[in-house]
């Protein structure tokens, strides 16, 4: 599965598809956006969590290879390390809020233990993570491992399961590319801002006029 997609073409930007080719997805004729995995020119902010070093930094070494295999560049690419898993939420919105960062990875892994303690905070980071990115409109890529076993974790981290790191990597690229392609559509709506723009100056040229035919009349 991550061997097809990373060594597909790789595609800059975003592209508009006109799906009438027999996708099961959407009718024919029907016209949609999907982000691509260029990541020239874009930037990304990683969160890693310290805690289950052994397991995050497999995260962390392919989410990092998996944003240059897409064409970022070192310098564009900002890492983060925190304590545990529970202080992702706020390093990730930390990031965002700055404005800087097309998207964010948050890398992390749980492993339950006998205690409730595992659901707690699987719960907050899953909702921490997911408030954060419809809050500051930045795409967060979820790159948490929530496992019941050692064993589980080792296996999606670059074993049996592949690497959630590099998924991880690959959903933010996309997404980045989403995103700015919904914006700009949203800011280009046909014919809004050349509505506006005459409506505008028909407005500025009306009072102008105002003015002399008032004197005119008065004479």
């Amino acid at each position: 599965m991550h061997g097809s997609r990373t060594n597909s073409p790789r595609r800059h930007g975003v592209t508009e598809k006109n799906f009438n080719q027999g996708s099961p997805s959407l009718p024919s004729g029907v016209k949609g956006l999907e982000g691509n995995l260029g990541a020239a020119g874009k930037r990304f902010g990683i969160v890693v969590s310290r805690f289950n070093e052994f397991i995050t930094e497999r995260l962390f070494r392919s989410a990092f290879d998996g944003l240059l295999r897409c064409d970022a560049k070192r310098k564009d690419i900002e890492v983060v390390r925190v304590p545990g898993a529970f202080e992702i939420p706020l390093a990730a919105r930390k990031l965002a809020e700055t404005g800087k960062y097309d998207a964010i990875l948050c890398l992390g892994c749980l492993l339950r233990g006998d205690t409730a303690h595992y659901d707690v905070i699987v719960n907050e980071v899953t909702r921490g993570i997911g408030q954060s990115a419809q809050e500051t409109g930045v795409p967060h890529a979820f790159g948490v491992l929530t496992c019941e076993t050692l064993e589980q974790a080792i296996d999606r981290a670059g074993l049996k399961m592949g690497n959630k790191g590099l998924e991880a990597a690959l959903a933010a690229v996309e997404m980045a590319n989403l995103t700015k392609a919904v914006a700009r559509r949203s800011s280009l709506a046909p014919g809004k801002r050349a509505v506006r723009s005459q409506l505008s100056a028909l407005s500025k040229k009306r009072k102008s006029k105002l003015p002399a035919r008032s004197k005119k009349r008065s004479r």
